[in-house]
């Protein structure tokens, strides 16, 4: 399934001039950790699937679904027999509507549905899934605008999932848009600037309010404190950076936000279970 591996980044090569790729796939075949920039959506339609995003594992029932971010570490483990979809679609269209892009940051790194997580989402996104394919494969025309019409739903279900969850802001309900609204675009801020010399109080204030009462708002938007959200992300970047073995770990570390090689090590270490070092040679040998 993989075509085109540079050390850990994969090219996706579309066909036919589409920004999409959907895979029928029932190969017993592992694929090593890589990245790419397209969204990919995976659903093991018989037996399940285990996938790794970064330092998370996820063991995928049959319809579960796995929506995994653009630029995200993950490997893929099939068992002896079974088939699953697994669909991937570029984000330049997605990422120019501002709401798409802000649904995308929400399921970073990765976002599981299942019947029991999502009851109130997951038949119909797994319905979705099963339109992406039967459309794919009948290549009818205006069939990837049809797709991209699919994604975008089920890219809104997802955030407005996460709306209905922040009923425990206990907001008032005329503020309560207005704050989602508010916190997606925060997150989408954070993603684009996190290698700048980002502070709390510098974000509190882009978002209105006093720095005690943006804390405890992002981390229950979020589920991660302001730091640990804006450390991820920095790690994130700083992971494609050591792919390239001509840029040095100290380089690396300030590239992608750090102040100090030993902040970036130990902060490295805590996301990643091992060193930048260990990290690059781990992957240089795959």
């Amino acid at each position: 399934m993989i075509e085109a591996l540079t050390g850990i980044h994969e090219t996706v090569h579309f066909e036919n001039n589409s920004t999409i790729m959907i895979y029928n796939n029932s190969k017993n075949e592992d694929y090593p950790t890589h990245w790419h920039t397209p969204i990919e959506i995976i659903m093991p339609v018989e037996s399940s699937y285990k996938v790794t995003c970064n330092n998370s594992s996820f063991l995928l029932n049959e319809n579960d679904i796995l929506l995994i971010a653009p630029g995200t570490l993950h490997s893929l483990y099939a068992p002896q027999k079974g088939r699953r979809l697994i669909f991937q679609a570029a984000i330049t269209l997605l990422n120019a509507i501002k709401e798409c892009e802000s649904a995308i940051s929400l399921i970073s790194p990765a976002t599981l549905i299942t019947a029991d997580n999502s009851p109130m989402i997951h038949e119909t996104v797994k319905a979705l899934m099963i339109d992406i394919l039967n459309e794919y494969t009948e290549r009818a025309i205006l069939s990837d605008a049809f797709i991209y019409s699919k994604l975008i739903h089920i890219l809104v279900l997802i955030g407005r999932t996460h709306a209905t969850d922040l009923d425990k802001l206990e907001l008032r309900q005329n503020k309560q848009q207005e704050y989602i609204e508010k916190f997606m675009e925060v997150c989408n801020y954070i993603n684009k600037h996190c290698t700048e010399n980002l502070s709390l109080d510098e974000i509190a204030e882009i978002a209105g309010f006093s720095k005690y009462h943006f804390s405890r708002l992002f981390k229950q938007f979020t589920n991660y404190s302001f730091y640990k959200y804006l450390n991820m992300h920095r790690i994130m970047y700083a992971e494609k950076l050591l792919i390239n073995p001509d840029v040095s770990v100290t380089e690396v570390a300030l590239l992608s936000g750090f102040n100090s090689i030993s902040a970036f090590i130990r902060m490295f270490k805590i996301f990643k279970n091992c060193t930048p070092t260990e990290f690059r040679i781990m992957y240089q040998h795959q």
